[in-house]
């Protein structure tokens, strides 16, 4: 079967159009991102604007047409912490519906993380033995933290701080004063004073856009490319320097970075302080990044389920 899974973020919409094979594996055939801004100002004012309505839909559009281009033969779409938030989320999911033919289901906090961890740690699995894995997912409006054995979850946390939800509340301006990045350090270590440290023998994986820029920062890319992106592992050390250079930088200053995307600039140093307090909080000293996650997640879920009735 050939399955589109449309992830939509508060910051980022992601789509993965894969091969699935009897036997669940997945072959990956297309793989879109946009930054779309979805929660943009919804920690304020708890509702979708118009404008960035419009916009969104336009990218779902574009997203429909690859799809059926593609010839997947079915979609499914998830929301995540923009839509939990929203007051207006019920008219978005009907307009999406009416205008594309596209179902957006709204997942928990608990759900997303449950498969953005199954999704992460599809590429670091191997057969025959018990591994043991927690996931950190640093989203624009929440973050996840997953605990679990090979793909048996056992704990997952979901912290109400993410990327651009701590920047529209504090980390306004780039470069940063040293008043707000205080501020800000106080939120993020009161949603992060319940992690425990990372269990021995756990590997410690991220996904999401602050990781796979970080990454791609490191290894001084000058496209971005998943297959060195995923795996490659970012030592506490190296996070800090590469924070350290970017905290003194104006938005268009950081642009002329290559790996950092417009849309991704400003949310970018919000994500990377998120990033230090909990590995701190965890006692990690180094993560290794994966270019997948809730997409993944949704398209694996999707090969064990029924199929749809008709």
């Amino acid at each position: 079967m050939r399955l589109t899974a449309i992830d939509i973020g508060t910051n980022t919409i992601l789509m993965l159009i894969a091969d699935i094979a009897p036997d669940g594996t997945l072959k990956t055939m297309r793989d879109e991102h946009v930054i779309a801004r979805l929660g943009t100002g919804v920690d304020r004012s708890r509702a979708i604007a118009g404008e960035t309505i419009e916009r969104t839909l336009s990218f779902l559009r574009s997203y429909r047409q690859i799809s059926d281009e593609c010839g997947s033969e079915r979609i499914v779409a998830c929301g995540t912490s923009a839509l939990r938030d929203a007051s207006n989320r019920d008219q978005f999911i009907r307009l999406i519906a009416e205008e594309l033919g596209v179902g957006i289901r709204i997942l928990s906090g608990d759900e997303e993380a449950e498969l953005t961890y199954l999704g992460a740690i599809s590429e670091f699995q191997k057969p025959g033995k018990p591994e043991y894995f927690s996931v950190l997912d640093i989203g624009g409006g929440s973050t996840e933290l997953t605990f679990g054995v090979n793909d048996a979850i056992q704990k997952k946390q979901s912290l109400d701080i993410g990327c651009v939800r701590l920047t529209e509340r504090v980390l306004k301006i780039s470069p940063p004063s040293s008043l707000s990045m205080s501020q800000a350090l106080n939120e993020i270590r009161a949603q992060v004073a319940s992690i425990s440290p990372l269990p021995s023998q756990t590997q410690l994986i991220g996904v999401a856009g602050t990781l796979t820029t970080l990454a791609a920062l490191d290894l001084q890319l000058p496209t971005y490319d998943p297959r060195r992106v995923s795996g490659h592992i970012l030592t506490f050390e190296t996070i800090q320097q590469i924070f350290n250079q970017l905290r003194i930088k104006t938005i268009d200053e950081m642009l002329v970075y290559p790996q950092i995307l417009p849309g991704r600039a400003d949310v970018l140093l919000a994500g990377i302080v998120i990033l230090m307090e909990v590995m701190k909080r965890m006692n990690a000293d180094r993560i290794t990044v994966s270019d997948r996650g809730l997409r993944y997640g949704m398209a694996i879920r999707e090969s064990f389920a029924p199929p749809p009735k008709n």
